[in-house]
C-alpha cells in the first residue's frame, strides 16, 4: 500500500473513497468504498422532543476545534458497546495535519473543564465527512451532532457524509443511497464553497431549520 499522505487522504475522500483500520492498534489501512453509502439529509434533519428538551437545558459548553486530537483519540477508545474501534495512529496522525491545514475539525461538548462528548470530521467544498463521535455523558454525542449540523446549515454545506447507517443516526433522519447517487451528490457539494464557522454561539435551533 502506498504511504498515506494529506494529498492522497483528501483526494481518496473526494472520489468517495475513505480509510479505516481493522483494529485501533492494526497499523494497515484499507481504502473502503461501500455499495451504499450512508448520509444525513440536511433539509431533513430530525430532533426528538426528548432531545430537544435536554438542548434547552443547555447541559454543556460547546466549542470547536478547540481539542482536536483529544476528541479523535476519546473517539478511538474502547466503549462497553465497542470494544474495539477502526481509528488507528495513522488515522490519528493524518487527521491531526488536516486540522491544522484547516480542513478537518471537532464539535466538543464541555462540562466544566472536562471533554465529555464530541466528534470530528473533514470537510471539503460544500461536503462534510463525518468520521466518528463519542460520549462520557447522556446525550453528549447527540448534543454534538446537533451543533454540527447547526453550523453546517449556517456555512453553506450541502453534503453529510456518515459513511454508514447505525441505528443512532437513523433517529436523525439518516439514510442509505446507492453509490452512483452518492457519488454525483458529492461530485455536485465539490464544486461549491461552505465554510466552516466556529462560532460556539449559534444557535441549535438553526439544525431544525428547512
Amino acid at each position: 500500500m502506498r504511504p498515506l499522505t494529506s494529498d492522497l487522504l483528501l483526494r481518496a475522500y473526494a472520489s468517495g473513497v475513505f480509510p479505516m483500520a481493522r483494529g485501533r492498534d492494526d497499523p494497515r489501512l484499507y481504502w473502503i468504498e461501500p455499495d451504499h453509502r450512508g448520509i444525513v439529509p440536511l433539509d431533513g434533519f430530525h430532533i426528538s422532543r426528548s432531545l430537544r428538551r435536554t438542548l434547552r437545558h443547555q447541559p454543556f459548553t460547546i466549542r470547536c476545534d478547540t481539542a482536536f486530537e483529544a476528541v479523535m483519540r476519546a473517539c478511538g477508545e474502547a466503549a462497553d458497546d465497542r470494544p474495539d474501534t477502526w481509528i488507528n495512529e495513522e488515522i490519528v496522525r493524518q487527521f491531526v495535519q488536516l486540522f491544522h491545514l484547516g480542513l478537518a475539525h471537532s464539535v466538543e461538548c464541555w462540562r466544566d473543564d472536562t471533554l465529555v462528548g464530541g466528534l470530528y470530521g473533514l470537510a471539503l467544498g460544500a461536503a462534510f465527512f463525518g468520521e466518528s463521535m463519542f460520549s462520557r455523558r447522556t446525550d453528549a454525542s447527540k448534543v454534538a451532532l446537533v451543533h454540527l449540523v447547526a453550523r453546517l446549515k449556517r456555512g453553506g454545506f450541502r453534503l453529510l457524509d456518515t459513511q454508514f447507517v447505525t441505528d443512532h443516526l437513523r433517529r436523525f433522519g439518516a439514510i442509505e443511497i446507492p453509490r452512483d447517487d452518492y457519488r454525483r451528490r458529492l461530485d455536485a457539494a465539490l464544486q461549491e464553497r461552505a465554510v466552516f464557522p466556529g462560532d460556539p454561539a449559534i444557535p441549535w435551533e438553526e439544525a431544525a431549520q428547512d
